[in-house]
């Protein structure tokens, strides 16, 4: 069935209770103070003055948003709610079409694609990766030591591009040569200048905003159609070669059927989600890694710490070749990527639509098809997170503490049946960058980096750089790599992968 219209103000017909910012005027709607390139951070300001459910209007569209746990609580029940496209989700639909994270629920190639790849995320695959995480790590590391002593790094834009190095190896045995090149990939120039059109044409002017972005439109059609054609010619180089393996997820889709029904991805849905995991596999994936390495530089003790468990469970040496389950050990380094998450969402909201009459907060009746955006920044800045949450606290992710919370206050993938299927995948990845650097590197915050935060659809630190130089290792013995705690099951309330 296809329902909700895109205006979040529909369907709520009490909405007057609902608190919106002040000075709200005709036409702009409360654009009064905003910044049109840091709508996630005004809007988390918002929040702080208006509290757990709240609107804001931009022109004549009108978006409710709540950030409290008690209403996120009851907009992420997959009996009276399910994931809603929203507006900048839809204008991501002109570059992934129908894939996992763009496709209208009631289109059927989301359940399809979902059940065939599951496979792709069970910890035996995982385990298969992790050879090319630390392949792709590794280039990084060889960039990184060419500018040891040297010139500052630009963390984002490494980050950026080891993460889409993984994800477009391991998911479809293709190499965009980031690294290697002095410019990047037409595939990486289209898809940013993608993703910064949708972000700001989200909510498009009436009237003449046809007429303002139509030399933007035109750009845009033409990098998505360039975008289409680099992945289509991944697919049929696969095809052509008679690959009928189901090694990576580019062979599950092209060599499996679905389990029950029998049918198979058509080729227009294998490149929409080839193009979904190449986006949102590497952004949200380069932002945590970005904001976790900002608070490590600032929290010495908790870098420190982190270098220690390293080489506890590694060894002291310089170069370690770390193993799967070597990775799954290093609690510490895990919950400061869990933490970094939780301060800055790269992914900062998802969209719940009601599936019935219902009402929320017990005041605020909301009809079938309405929805309301659970806004994650400030979900998880909600009081029960304690005290100061500002603060930057990798133990809020022990297993006691994680067990004493709700599980639906720490949501930086989405929930329910459209839950982020590769978020294992992102978390073993960044687990072990993460460690790498740490350990290989004296990471100096040289200029006493203030943060900033760039929005660009997903959240990434700007202009944070680090001065490198190599550090000292002393080997800790044969037995440093079995040291260390047992595995928990769960060590953040995200299933894992062979619940996936």
């Amino acid at each position: 069935m296809k329902t909700a219209n895109r205006h979040g103000g529909h369907g709520w017909p009490d909405i007057h209770r609902i608190p919106h910012p002040p000075h709200r005027i005709p036409f702009l709607g409360d654009l009064v103070g905003a910044h049109p390139a840091t709508p996630v951070q005004d809007t988390m300001n918002i929040a702080r003055n208006l509290g757990p459910i709240f609107r804001r209007k931009v022109f004549d569209h009108e978006f409710v948003f709540v950030s409290d746990s008690s209403m996120a609580a009851e907009l992420v029940d997959e009996s009276r709610f399910r994931k809603h496209v929203a507006e900048s989700m839809t204008d991501l639909r002109d570059i992934a079409g129908d894939g996992l994270a763009t496709a209208y629920h009631h289109e059927p190639n989301w359940q399809r694609a979902h059940d065939i790849l599951v496979p792709a995320f069970t910890r035996e695959a995982l385990k298969s990766y992790h050879p090319t995480m630390l392949a792709a790590t590794r280039r990084l590391l060889d960039s990184w030591d060419r500018c040891v002593g040297g010139a500052p790094v630009d963390v984002s834009r490494d980050m950026t591009k080891v993460t889409l190095e993984t994800i477009a190896r391991a998911g479809f045995g293709y190499d965009f040569g980031s690294f290697e090149r002095a410019d990047p990939h037409p595939f990486v120039r289209a898809m940013v200048r993608a993703l910064k059109f949708s972000q700001q044409n989200a909510v498009e002017v009436p009237y003449i905003g046809s007429l303002l972005t139509r030399r933007a439109k035109r750009r845009n059609a033409q990098d998505t159609a360039l975008m289409a054609e680099i992945v289509d010619e991944v697919v049929h180089r696969r095809m052509a070669d008679g690959d009928t393996g189901t090694h990576d997820m580019l062979g599950l889709m092209l060599n499996t059927a679905h389990p029950e029904t029998g049918e198979r991805l058509a080729p227009a849905n294998i490149r929409n989600q080839v193009i979904t995991f190449l986006v949102a596999g590497h952004e949200t994936t380069a932002g945590a890694l970005s904001f976790a390495l900002y608070y490590l530089v600032k929290n010495p003790a908790l870098l420190a710490a982190a270098r220690e468990e390293v080489a506890r469970v590694w060894g002291g040496g310089a170069d370690p070749d770390p193993s799967y389950e070597q990775v799954t050990k290093l609690r510490h380094v895990r919950r400061c990527l869990e933490e970094a998450l939780r301060l800055w969402p790269t992914a900062p909201g998802f969209a719940r639509e009601a599936l019935e009459d219902t009402v929320i907060g017990g005041r605020h009746p909301m009809r079938r098809g309405a929805w309301a955006v659970v806004f994650t920044p400030m979900l998880h800045r909600d009081p029960v997170w304690g005290g100061d949450v500002e603060r930057f606290d990798p133990d809020r992710f022990t297993p006691e503490r994680v067990r004493a919370r709700p599980a639906h206050v720490y949501k930086p993938f989405g929930t329910g049946a459209r839950v982020c299927l590769g978020r294992q995948f992102a978390l073993h990845e960044a687990t072990l960058v993460l460690a790498m650097l740490v350990h290989r590197y004296e990471l100096e915050d040289h200029a006493d980096y203030q943060l900033k935060v760039h929005e660009r659809l997903t959240l990434m630190p700007t202009g944070f750089t680090l001065a490198l130089a190599h550090r000292a290792h002393h080997a800790d013995g044969p037995g440093a790599a079995s040291a260390g705690a047992s595995r928990e099951t769960s060590q953040n309330g995200v299933p894992e992968p062979a619940d996936a």
